[in-house]
């Protein structure tokens, strides 16, 4: 299935779109999933699996109505929606949950990792009503088996960072600052590697390129060289942790801490201004 790359809908549609009207690109992106749903058939299809902002491939955002699209063909196919939340819950987007950041309401949702801010292991799955609604009389059950299960210390520690969360305003203090985030990441964008800078909340993926006018990527020998050969030791170095990666096209992600604010910020770019200017004379 497509992303919701915009940065790329050029090349995605064929030249069709090119990203300047977010919401056709959006549609366009959604009824995709349609037309894979009719090709396969829709009695053999369970259910579509989505991040709210797609992690693999480099951090690409929902386009204005995307979700509400996808919301509609999987009713209309009767089939389910699940929205993959295991990087995006629990504040990454400023809310518990991307579903509630983008305005849709998916069948289930499966979470982890930020549920605990990953002080002990934990997975859940949040079911709708209606899934529900069969196992929750008589006799229906839904069998499978598991390692592990309802684990009190994990528990207790979700229960005690979700009070955190509350009291210390983690949730408000994302949305309060999720906009000079943005602005100070799009300061790069007069560094010459600086492709696109995408994201939201404290999520962000910055695309590198070798030509900024023509949107050439790094590929193969020359993508290795750049993110695993230079970027990944020398942003370490300087005491960034992010990722480097190329599952796609190249790109830096970013996911501060959620209780950073505007010094935070000015480090970061700071720091990628220094290496990406130097990664740049060294190709």
């Amino acid at each position: 299935m497509p992303n919701t790359n915009a940065y790329r809908a050029s090349e995605m549609t064929g030249g069709f779109l090119d990203g300047s009207d977010p919401e056709a690109f959006g549609r366009w992106a959604a009824d995709q999933i349609a037309i894979a749903i009719e090709n396969e058939g829709a009695d053999t299809v369970a259910a579509v699996f989505l991040e709210p902002v797609q992690n693999a491939g480099g951090c690409f955002p929902p386009p204005p109505g995307y979700f509400q699209r996808v919301r509609e063909i999987c009713d209309e196919y009767d089939v389910l929606l699940v929205s993959d939340e295991v990087i995006c819950a629990f504040g990454r987007l400023g809310y518990y949950f991307g579903a509630e950041r983008y305005g849709y309401e998916p069948d289930m949702i499966t979470c982890a990792k930020g549920i605990t801010s990953g002080y002990a292991p934990l997975g859940a799955m949040i079911a709708s009503d209606r899934l529900m609604e069969p196992f929750l009389k008589g006799s229906e059950s839904f069998a499978h088996g598991y390692t592990f299960g309802g684990h009190p210390v994990s528990t207790a520690v979700a229960m005690a960072n979700l009070d955190i969360f509350e009291n210390e305003l983690v949730l408000e203090n994302v949305r309060d600052n999720q906009d000079a985030f943005r602005a100070t990441l799009e300061r790069l964008h007069d560094l010459p590697i600086v492709g696109d800078v995408r994201g939201d909340g404290y999520f962000y993926g910055i695309e590198l390129v070798k030509d900024k006018a023509t949107k050439e990527t790094f590929a193969g020998a020359e993508a290795e060289k750049l993110l695993r050969g230079f970027l990944s030791k020398a942003l370490y170095d300087e005491g960034l942790y992010c990722r480097a990666d190329d599952r796609g096209d190249p790109v830096i992600q970013l996911s501060p801490p959620l209780i950073c604010t505007q010094e935070h910020f000015d480090e970061i770019k700071q720091i990628l201004r220094v290496v990406l200017d130097k990664a740049y004379t060294l190709l």
